[in-house]
């Protein structure tokens, strides 16, 4: 399949950020930016924010460090730690559509619309095992699940995250069973199939696409309904071998980064500015192309949208697959 980086019409639109009007330093930012990632270091989540802010940090003028404080139920420690900062902008949350789950999973008691949303990237989740596994096949891997209930390790992140849904849909789709073992980070739960720890793990192809193309990892099938192309190479698609996929699958991604809703307008109008150029930047075009990301460029409404219909759908699945710990209607979540 061949990658296209996208641009949407959010990056070429006028400023229109939703927030409560406050009063704001016309001086910012005059110190240093922190961005909470809500995942571990080396996974695609971390990666991004750490390109896009490292080209952000030229327009703003100040360095954005990227702080990682992952943990809790679907990144929820970092995101208390957001959302527990001061409203000023000196605070960004690294986070992606795994952390949408968080209410509905029991890690904090708030709806995703406290923050106003920065959309980078976005890339498809694949199904592989390592190297040195039996499975040379999606078909061969699927027989022996379901003829050895329970055997089959699957290593994906928390629980409530993208690939733990996508794990959850596979499952109801080929009607097997599973150990699925959640790591706090997608890098993680790759070096725990690297290792042998897990036999299967669920990604994305961005995260995977250096271990796939140095033969460490062997790509059974995409959870999209087409097949990607990593390297030359083309993954086949899980939905098309297995058409009842397609009842849950396919769920997008979307990695980026929010500020609390009560930053000023204008504070937030430096920071779109900031995004749109650097989403623009030869660094950030370049790096998306070379590691199989969709660029998607989002913010103020279009991204906040984006991410309440995230949370709408991903939290009516969990309910649905019985793996939500709360209701999403007593969350005032409405169904998709």
């Amino acid at each position: 399949m061949k990658r296209r980086t996208l641009l949407t019409g959010a990056v070429v639109a006028a400023v229109s950020l939703m927030a409560n009007v406050s009063f704001a330093d016309d001086r910012y930012p005059n110190r240093n930016i922190n961005d909470i990632v809500t995942w571990s270091a080396g996974g695609g989540t971390d990666v991004i924010n750490r390109v896009i802010t490292a080209s952000m940090s030229k327009y703003l003028g100040t360095n954005i460090n990227v702080i990682n404080k992952p943990g809790g139920v679907s990144g929820s420690v970092g995101l208390l730690a957001g959302f527990d900062s001061k409203p000023d902008g000196y605070t960004l949350v690294g986070l992606s559509e795994s952390n949408v789950t968080a209410a509905v999973m029991g890690g904090w008691e708030n709806r995703m619309s406290v923050f106003d949303y920065f959309i980078v990237a976005s890339s498809p989740d694949v199904l592989s095992v390592s190297k040195n596994s039996e499975f040379k096949t999606l078909e061969e891997l699927v027989k022996y699940i379901k003829a050895n209930p329970g055997k089959v390790r699957v290593g994906a992140g928390s629980s409530g995250s993208l690939h733990h849904i996508n794990y959850l849909a596979f499952a109801q789709g080929i009607q097997g069973e599973m150990n699925f073992i959640p790591y706090p980070g997608s890098s993680k739960s790759q070096n725990a199939t690297l290792s042998g720890e897990v036999d299967v793990v669920i990604t994305s192809a961005a995260e995977q696409n250096q271990l796939i193309q140095s033969g460490d990892f062997r790509a059974l099938g995409t959870l999209t309904e087409k097949g990607f192309e990593v390297g030359g190479m083309t993954i086949p698609s899980a939905i098309v071998k297995y058409p009842a996929l397609g009842d849950y699958l396919p769920i997008s991604q979307s990695i980026g980064f929010a500020m609390k809703k009560e930053t000023p307008v204008d504070i937030k109008k430096k920071v779109a500015k900031a995004f749109i150029a650097a989403m623009e930047s030869e660094e950030v075009t370049k790096y998306a192309a070379e590691n199989y990301y969709s660029l998607v460029g989002e913010y103020g409404k279009t991204a906040n949208e984006r991410m309440a219909r995230l949370e709408s759908l991903f939290s009516w699945t969990l309910w649905d697959l019985k793996a939500a710990k709360i209701d999403p209607a007593s969350l005032g979540i409405p169904k998709p």
